[in-house]
């Protein structure tokens, strides 16, 4: 039995105990191992402000809840928003995925397959033309990575190798030569300055970030070009300026370093899918409703792989999406084994796991503070390889391109996607289908405002004594790690009960009713064999593939 208590480089506590024989993997187990309660501090709160407490679930996913939380009042209410408004959301959503995806990439993700220490023998000239080779578009001064690898040598001679230290470095699995981990730690060092700048969108449209600010009705953000406290034409240039920098990074920096990852680790196309379930709720409305829809990306369920058939979720059925509870630390008036919608969801906190400290949890019973969603009794796989399969399905012809093109250059068939890598490849390419689209939304916030189409916010149903005494409402949204949805029940307006259910609630499920195990233990049970117990450096491969937080699966 492996156990690794708690999982570094995501957000907030995972715990993951594993059977292993002769060195496979024959049974994984996920348990969130915290408890935040969010839910219950939103009953009795007047729900135009669930936004500002929703966004605290999770600074990584600060928007995503943001517009969740706005979208769910909205639809309660019946309340629209202007053209201007839905494209200054898609702008800074668009804006988080593209941080979230880098940061999770280079820093969370890439010493998984970069051995740091083996930089320190690369031929810096040898790296230089590897650069150059995978990325002629770019300039890299000569002596970039030489400094870098002067400033780790220092760091290690000095025994300060800080977060790089307590790693696995020497492990038989890192493959890359020294030249290809010296370049792409170059850029780790790289993505921390470029973040700091591109999170600036989300400052102009939202006032700070993480958690930017957010209202019912549309955006807090008025447009007035002669205004010095709105958005004028320093802003909106500035704000075009930041897309530039993001396209031009993703394109010559982050999908070209995901490349020459996944042509090293090829065989990591060959383990780690689980499921083959895969769902979305789709996301970014196109104010003239264009796409598929009226979204970009379309709401969809795949089931056994099979992209030949797509169906559609419906969230106001309650008898699609069902959370369990059977191996949760939660109890339901109806019983554990009773699936809840989320309209009707409860949450009752009922802990009955070992005290600590312990060995093992007793996987029989209740594990996990994440609750168990499935759609029509499915486990389900939600995030970047999720919708960048639905794209592909329905042929939307540029995400369908990028996917076409990355396979061809790696040599590689569409069934890759269905892996571990598959979904570190889909989350960088889908990193560069937002980005493309971001100058659109910006073009076409920039025609709105000359056809003096300047509204950011209605407030025709912002007065709470008119409204209905009973209201329900859905928001959903694909945040960067997947579908995310929030249901709200206001009684005389306020909140009588709130329901989420995140990405990573899907992702990092515990078993059902039914033992079916959630995505992330379905996937390390997929032919995965760890060389050294000691070093379970591919547990953590594929559970960083799926990009997990915590923070939100236990909100």
């Amino acid at each position: 039995r492996l156990v690794i208590d708690p999982v570094t480089r995501i957000t907030g506590g995972l715990r993951v105990e594993a059977n292993v024989t002769n060195n496979r993997i024959t049974e994984a187990y996920l348990a969130g191992t915290t408890v935040r309660g969010v839910e219950l501090i939103l009953a009795g709160r007047g729900p135009r402000g669930a936004w500002a407490l929703t966004q605290r679930i999770c600074g990584s996913c600060s928007v995503a809840h943001g517009i969740a939380a706005v979208r769910a009042v909205e639809h309660a209410l019946d309340y629209s928003i202007s053209s201007s408004s839905q494209l200054i959301r898609n702008l800074m959503h668009g804006t988080q995925y593209i941080h979230d995806h880098i940061k999770h990439f280079y820093q969370l993700q890439v010493l998984d397959w970069v051995d740091v220490i083996s930089a320190l023998k690369a031929d810096v000239k040898a790296t230089l033309t590897l650069s150059e080779s995978i990325n002629k578009a770019a300039r890299t001064p000569h002596n970039y990575f030489a400094q870098i690898q002067n400033q780790l040598q220092e760091l290690s001679n000095n025994n300060q190798l800080g977060i790089f230290k307590q790693a696995y470095w020497g492990h038989p699995a890192y493959l890359l030569a020294p030249e290809a981990n010296l370049m792409i730690i170059t850029h780790y060092f790289e993505a921390i300055s470029w973040l700091r700048e591109i999170v600036k969108l989300n400052t102009i449209f939202g006032g700070k970030y993480p958690h930017p600010n957010f209202v019912v009705g549309g955006t807090g953000y008025p447009i007035d070009l002669t205004s010095d406290s709105a958005l004028n034409f320093k802003r909106l240039s500035q704000v075009r300026d930041i897309i530039i920098q993001i396209n031009t990074f993703i394109n010559q920096v982050y999908v070209p370093d995901t490349l020459a990852i996944v042509a090293g680790y090829k065989n990591w196309t060959k383990q780690g899918e689980g499921l083959g379930n895969f769902l979305t709720y789709g996301d970014f409305p196109l104010p003239d409703a264009g796409g598929i829809d009226g979204m970009l990306i379309p709401a969809g369920v795949i089931l056994g792989r099979n992209l030949k058939s797509i169906q559609h979720p419906d969230l106001k059925n309650n008898k699609e999406i069902q959370e369990y509870i059977s191996r949760s630390w939660y109890d339901y008036a109806q019983g554990p084994t009773s699936g809840l919608h989320p309209q009707s969801g409860e949450t009752n906190l009922k802990y009955s796991g070992p005290q600590p400290p312990y060995q093992h949890l007793n996987t029989d019973h209740a594990y996990s503070w994440s609750k168990a969603p499935r759609w029509n009794g499915y486990a389900m796989e939600v995030g970047p390889l999720a919708r960048m399969l639905i794209l592909y399905a329905n042929e939307q012809h540029q995400a369908k391109g990028l996917i076409d093109q990355a396979l061809i250059t790696l040599d590689l068939p569409l069934t890759a996607l269905f892996s571990t890598m598959g979904r570190i490849l889909s989350r960088a390419l889908e990193a560069q289908f937002i980005s493309m689209q971001m100058l659109d939304w910006y073009e076409h916030l920039l025609a709105n405002i000359k056809h003096g189409d300047t509204n950011t916010f209605s407030n025709a149903n912002w007065n709470s004594i008119p409204w209905p005494r009973n209201v329900q409402g859905i928001g959903s949204a694909e945040s960067p790690q997947g579908a995310l949805a929030h249901w709200v029940d206001v009684h005389n307006g306020v909140i009588k009960n709130y329901q989420i259910v995140a990405a990573s609630t899907w992702n990092v499920s515990p078993r059902d009713h039914q033992d079916q195990p959630g995505a992330c233990e379905a996937a390390l049970q997929d032919n995965h064999t760890v060389y050294d117990i000691q070093q379970p450096l591919e547990i953590l491969r594929t559970i960083h593939s799926f990009a997990p937080c915590l923070t939100c699966a236990v909100h």
